[in-house]
């Protein structure tokens, strides 16, 4: 008797459970209405409470088993995800990664103009007085040795492209991280690490056009430079959107608002990781190619173009949330 009662005041909750669980045969999760959503957890986690007792206190092997069944179907179904795998990381890339860049763009120009702002400094600089680029970490040796003797050092990755890609990507990956991570020092070490690399750019840059090579330098690094200095930003965007969180979290508690942004945050550097794969393979095998600089111009027109239509137009479909 004390079983049927167990069973009669159960069966309904079980019932409703397996109902849930048909509709998760025709639909994803994501698309149960919040309350069902509810309810599935709630009932779910009541069923195995009840496959507890059934196991200490019944010996019936139908309503344990039953009962087992009905678990383990509402736990695949739980925790598989609705975004199982491939699907999580499409909808990643196709939806969440474009759209918070959109919301976050500021950040991302900010980091651009310091990039910029620094570069153009370097560049000048040296221009005038190649003793300037000293400023931009640029060593004697390297300007004597290096550029003086209108040395085409890029072009020692054609000697082995799948090393040199590996290890350029292992360097824009760094470099990258460094960016987004050093934003946990109040946003100072991102608008270092920003700094220093377009200080460092605009100086090379002009000491070698200051030796006739300059346009070799450019048409290199025009058709992975797009890619590669669009992640610098954007990784360095989030960089700052780690330090503003820190110095101006606005209405929010400092916690609060380091764990919106931060999400942003790392949203954005994972992103990042596909296109720094992109940029190493064009700047170890296409790059440094002894072809026409036309080729490498136009890669890097169809690559910016590409790139900046996809972080501007996917996932407008579904709603945005403004940023942080």
């Amino acid at each position: 008797m004390a079983l049927d009662r167990f069973i009669h005041e159960r069966k309904n909750a079980w019932q409703r459970l397996e109902l849930l669980l048909q509709l998760l045969n025709r639909m994803t999760l994501r698309r149960l209405h919040k309350e069902e959503v509810r309810e599935l957890g709630r009932i779910y986690r009541r069923t195995a409470s009840d496959l507890a007792i059934a196991r200490a206190e019944s010996r019936d092997p139908r309503l344990i088993n039953y009962l087992n069944s009905l678990v383990i179907r509402a736990h695949g179904r739980i925790y598989r995800a609705d975004a199982q795998g491939g699907r999580r990381i499409r909808n990643f890339f196709a939806r969440d990664f474009p759209q918070t860049f959109r919301r976050t763009w500021r950040y991302t120009a900010t980091a651009f103009g310091v990039f910029l702002l620094f570069s153009l400094i370097a560049f000048f600089g040296t221009r005038h007085d190649p003793d300037f680029s000293e400023f931009a970490g640029i060593s004697p040796f390297f300007r004597e040795i290096v550029i003086n003797n209108r040395t085409h050092w890029w072009e020692d990755l054609n000697e082995a492209n799948q090393i040199g890609s590996s290890q350029i990507f292992t360097n824009n990956i760094r470099v990258t991280f460094y960016a987004f991570a050093l934003g946990a020092m109040f946003g100072v070490g991102t608008l270092y690490i920003l700094a220093f690399n377009g200080a460092m750019f605009g100086a090379i840059l002009a000491l070698t056009y200051r030796a006739g090579f300059g346009n070799d330098l450019l048409a290199f690094v025009v058709g992975h430079g797009v890619i590669e200095l669009s992640c610098i930003f954007i990784a360095g965007g989030a960089g700052l959107l780690i330090g503003t969180a820190l110095l101006m979290p606005g209405n929010l508690s400092r916690g609060d608002a380091l764990k919106s942004r931060g999400m942003e945050a790392v949203r954005l550097v994972v992103g990042c990781v596909p296109l720094l794969i992109v940029a190493g393979i064009i700047e170890g095998f296409i790059s440094p190619a002894p072809i026409n600089p036309a080729i490498k111009f136009t890669i890097a027109v169809v690559t910016g173009v590409a790139l900046y239509s996809y972080l501007v137009l996917a996932g407008r479909e579904t709603t945005e949330v403004p940023a942080p």
